[in-house]
């Protein structure tokens, strides 16, 4: 019998959007996302310097979750759609952005069919934030979808965990150990996890997920490809989030380093790309 795979990782969804948007500290910590209207998610604000002036830019944000960095986009001055495959992620998103008065309107939808829904060339920046490719079977396909959103000479943002880190295996602390498919396969790897990626109290029932991996070279081919140009492409050191658990060490700026092995492999990755005539 062939797994659907997308109804597990959305059920899966469904549950995160609700400890995510927790109000009591916990999840994302919102409420001071409510609290300061000037506020920019962690993710946002690592990447300002190679964002660049986002204002009146018609933007779409792929698998926006919950929404914290929709909204951070949108009180950058960008005329932002954020858009998800999970409704009780997008039910969290459209409540955020009433408590915090942003104007951002969100779109229920595969990512694969966004450009049909949206519009082909409706966008001058299309952006995508961390965890999100390693849920998408085949790169290309995703590739074709950011092509077809863009208008002639828009840009694509992406702040993505580094493929290398997605091949490594958290459950051990004692060291690095590389175990799982680096490059992208067929078959996804399964997962059976009751917690989340952030500190909260809760605990899921939906704990089947299925991910793929993609290289960065398949990343980027995919890309160049479907008529776009590699602008920039920066490795980093940290992620926001304890990917690691045990061999990491939090840092001012909410960015998880390696503690032990500081800088002996990327963690993570910001790649910008823009839309040939």
């Amino acid at each position: 019998m062939e797994i659907d795979y997308f109804a597990f990782n959305r059920a899966n969804w469904d549950q995160r959007a609700v400890l995510h948007a927790a109000r009591d500290g916990s999840g994302y910590g919102v409420q001071r996302f409510i609290d300061n209207p000037e506020g920019l998610s962690e993710v946002v604000q690592f990447d300002l310097p190679r964002l660049g002036d986002v204002t009146g830019l018609r933007t779409v944000h792929l698998q926006c979750h919950i929404g914290t960095d929709t909204i951070s986009l949108a009180r950058l001055g960008a005329d932002v759609i954020g858009l998800d495959f999970s409704e009780r992620s997008l039910d969290e998103a459209r409540r955020l952005a009433s408590e915090t008065g942003s104007n951002v309107s969100f779109v229920h939808a595969d990512v694969h069919d966004a450009a049909q829904v949206l519009g082909p060339g409706s966008f001058d920046l299309v952006y995508t934030g961390i965890g999100a490719l390693c849920w998408l079977p085949r790169i290309d396909e995703w590739a074709r979808v950011v092509s077809a959103l863009l208008a002639p000479g828009g840009s694509l943002f992406i702040r993505e965990g580094h493929p290398i880190l997605w091949s490594m295996d958290e459950s051990f602390d004692d060291d690095l150990h590389l175990r799982f498919p680096y490059f992208e396969h067929r078959e996804p790897l399964e997962w059976d996890d009751d917690q989340t990626y952030v500190d909260s109290p809760g605990r899921l029932t939906a704990t089947k997920t299925y991910e793929w991996n993609h290289s960065l070279g398949e990343i980027v081919s995919a890309l160049l490809t479907n008529g776009l140009r590699l602008d920039a492409m920066v490795e980093h050191d940290s992620v926001p989030w304890e990917a690691l658990p045990g061999q990491m060490t939090m840092r001012p700026d909410g960015e998880w380093a390696l503690t032990k092995h500081s800088g002996v492999v990327p963690l993570s990755y910001t790649l910008r790309a823009s839309k040939l005539p």
